[in-house]
């Protein structure tokens, strides 16, 4: 009876897990299915430019990236929850297999992407670096800003930094060369009373900037990658997940091999 009763409380914990994930993965799904179909939509809702801007945003492929991105990460969730819920209602040895293993490879693959992560530390240093080199050399003054430009003033804006080492950094952006003017820095790049404006504290900061009304020489990488080192709730996340994670692997082979002594007795 005990026993009965252990077998009852991880086939219904299992079942209330995946149903969870299911509904999530549903979500997620639909709306990169949403940002696929109409990108126009989300960019009026969330008002991320003005309304003259929104052709030239929509025409990168930032957007279509993200759709992508959701509408991969949807559907695993999605086929992943409706095996294992599947299995658990039906009993299904096979699909509570079929469920744990990918669960296995799924931790796997998150483990030894960590590792090499890790193991690689410059390299990944290197390559983030030169990803976010090939955006910036797009940056750009006026209102026809493409979403780098956009993406990198909200970036020093809020994180109160200047290109990716330093100033310097833009002098890689030929649209940034021929617009400049006299400036020295961008707006983004000066201490702001109104960040959504990007409206600097001083006017003179934009040609000349100081460590007192500027962030010129602070780059956005470092100020980045310790604020996500700081994150403890994004660990705590990740921590959790993993936990959970550990939690399915478990109670599927549970019920794997719990279904399977109850088919052995009724024989």
């Amino acid at each position: 009876m005990v026993f009965d009763c252990v077998v009852w409380c991880a086939k219904y914990l299992l079942c209330i897990f995946n149903f969870i994930f299911f509904v999530l993965g549903t979500i997620i799904f639909g709306v990169g299915l949403w940002l696929a179909v109409d990108k126009h939509s989300l960019i009026a809702l969330l008002k991320l430019v003005e309304s003259e801007r929104i052709e030239q945003f929509t025409q990168t492929q930032v957007i279509e990236q993200l759709a992508y991105v959701l509408i991969v990460i949807g559907a695993v969730m999605f086929f992943m929850s409706f095996l294992g819920y599947l299995g658990a209602m039906r009993e299904s040895r096979c699909l509570l297999s079929t469920y744990a293993t990918f669960l296995i490879l799924l931790l796997v693959a998150g483990i030894v992407a960590g590792g090499l992560a890790a193991f690689y530390k410059e390299k990944v240093r290197a390559e983030s670096k030169n990803f976010l080199q090939t955006t910036i050399t797009s940056y750009s003054l006026g209102e026809n800003v493409d979403a780098s430009t956009l993406m990198w003033n909200q970036l020093m804006g809020n994180f109160g930094c200047c290109g990716i080492t330093d100033y310097h950094d833009f002098d890689a952006s030929p649209a940034w060369k021929e617009n400049k003017g006299n400036r020295t820095i961008p707006e983004a790049c000066c201490v702001l009373k109104d960040v959504a404006a990007l409206v600097p504290r001083d006017e003179d900061c934009v040609t000349n900037p100081s460590d007192s009304n500027s962030f010129y020489k602070k780059g956005c990488y470092e100020v980045f990658t310790e604020w996500l080192i700081g994150q403890r709730e994004l660990i705590i996340i990740v921590i959790g997940v993993g936990i959970v994670h550990l939690i399915l692997i478990i109670l599927a082979f549970s019920l794997c091999k719990a279904f399977a002594k109850y088919n052995d007795m009724r024989l």
